[in-house]
């Protein structure tokens, strides 16, 4: 089992390059076209020359290693992502629609009433109209 681990390892280094050339966006891709990249992972990928090139040269940087992070996000300038329960913009988003909310709302539990009261004169045989 131990003599199949090298090519394991191999193709799972392959593969994960691979991947990841693929996922990573075309603006942040460095040294060659996207897709150069692939070609050069595909061509070289059974002497590992490919995916440890990708890693090592086309992949984007970390955001720590390059301080792009002080320029706007860890993707080179673009803002980072903020969960809605941290995002001041949204919280003060939920607030406008509340009023409208509210009187949605009895707008609809009034005629749910009107409905259940003829559906009760209904059963009674009454006039439903009134």
């Amino acid at each position: 089992m131990l003599r199949y681990l090298p090519f394991l390892l191999v193709l799972a280094l392959w593969i994960y390059a691979f991947v990841d050339c693929l996922n990573t966006p075309e603006d942040e891709v460095r040294g060659l076209p996207k897709i150069g990249w692939v070609f050069v992972i595909l061509l070289f990928g059974e002497v590992l020359v490919g995916p440890l090139a990708w890693l090592v040269a086309g992949r984007p940087r970390a955001a720590g290693a390059t301080g792009s992070a002080s320029a706007g996000g860890p993707r080179g300038g673009r803002p980072a992502w903020v969960a809605p329960d941290d995002n001041p913009e949204f919280l003060r988003s939920l607030g406008k629609d509340g009023g409208r909310d509210a009187s949605l709302l009895k707008e609809w539990e009034a005629d749910l009433r009107r409905r259940e009261d003829e559906l009760r004169r209904r059963e009674r045989g009454e006039d439903p109209t009134g």
